[in-house]
């Protein structure tokens, strides 16, 4: 008697499985039409794959102040594109060494935010009552504290580094998160297979993994990259401020280095230029794809586009 459910159970999950790569494919084709969209995602992948292949072809040997070569503030030329800091060093060097450091606190921090903000949308919203009541009013009081604030002061508590300034950034920037996805579970769980899986016996983890996550996926995956690129700009004014990883060469590091050593009243306008645009196309290769994802994902802003 069993020998049959055996096959249908695997072909039910193969018709799922085929769904679901078609959905892919559906979304990446729509997505490859927005060019500028698809451009900031080209950019971003040679950026990270940059950033990951740097140990293999740059000596990381002149950031050492103790080795270097140049003189200090010297303008750029042949040997240093990009000119030196009062060090001595490199600009070109630490601005390429710096994106490691700023996309991986930005990609941390957002894993860490996403996944506070995804665990606490979903429940407010799947047990409501003062489940619910409670989490929201801990998400308001979030939101109405200035996050910047806080994870200054979260930084200046614990022990400085790296992963001080992922944890300031990604207990501070889960708000927006969890609200978005209590909104999307709201709405997924107003339809009626969810009310017939109920019915059919699904419990609170059958509900939420078979039907809310994957409904929550798609904007949760548009959003995520949204905060990346808040995430590094958090992680550079941190930095900025002087409470990030004094060791770290980071482009928000290399801003606050070039304001306490006098190269703006100097005129050394290579040490402050080389950060600030990296930071600003970093960013803005970020929210290029976060909102063609959205455009895509979101099924309001898909019909608005259409």
């Amino acid at each position: 008697m069993t020998t049959p459910a055996a096959p249908a159970a695997e072909s039910a999950r193969a018709i799922a499985w085929r769904r679901r790569r078609a959905g892919i494919a559906r979304t990446w084709h729509e997505f490859a039409t927005q060019k500028i969209a698809l451009t900031g995602l080209v950019l971003l992948a040679l950026t990270v794959l940059l950033a990951l292949a740097l140990p293999l072809i740059s000596d990381p040997s002149g950031l050492d102040v103790t080795r270097v070569t140049g003189t200090p503030l010297s303008p750029p030329d042949g040997e240093f594109w990009l000119g030196t800091d009062i060090d001595g060093r490199s600009v070109l060097l630490m601005t390429l060494w710096g994106t490691r450091i700023s996309l991986l606190v930005g990609f941390c921090a957002t894993v860490l935010s996403v996944f506070i903000g995804t665990l606490i949308g979903i429940t407010a919203a799947h047990f409501g009552g003062w489940v619910s009541a409670v989490l929201l009013r801990f998400t308001d009081f979030f939101l109405v504290l200035p996050s910047l604030v806080l994870a200054i002061a979260l930084s200046a508590v614990l022990p400085r580094g790296i992963w001080t300034i992922v944890l300031a950034i990604g207990v501070t920037a889960w708000p927006s998160t969890a609200r978005l996805v209590r909104a999307q579970t709201l709405t997924i769980e107003s339809r009626p297979y969810i009310e017939r899986a109920r019915a059919l016996g699904g419990g609170h983890l059958h509900v939420v993994a078979k039907h809310v996550l994957p409904g929550v996926a798609p904007l949760v995956l548009a959003n995520t990259t949204l905060v990346v690129g808040n995430a590094v700009i958090a992680d550079a004014t941190l930095s900025f401020l002087g409470v990030g990883d004094p060791t770290a060469i980071s482009w928000g590091a290399m801003l606050e280095t070039a304001l306490n050593n006098g190269a703006v009243t100097r005129g050394a306008w290579w040490n402050l230029l080389p950060p600030g645009v990296a930071i600003v196309l970093v960013v803005l290769m970020f929210t290029l794809v976060g909102r063609g994802l959205e455009t895509v994902l979101n099924p309001r802003l898909k019909g608005r586009h259409s």
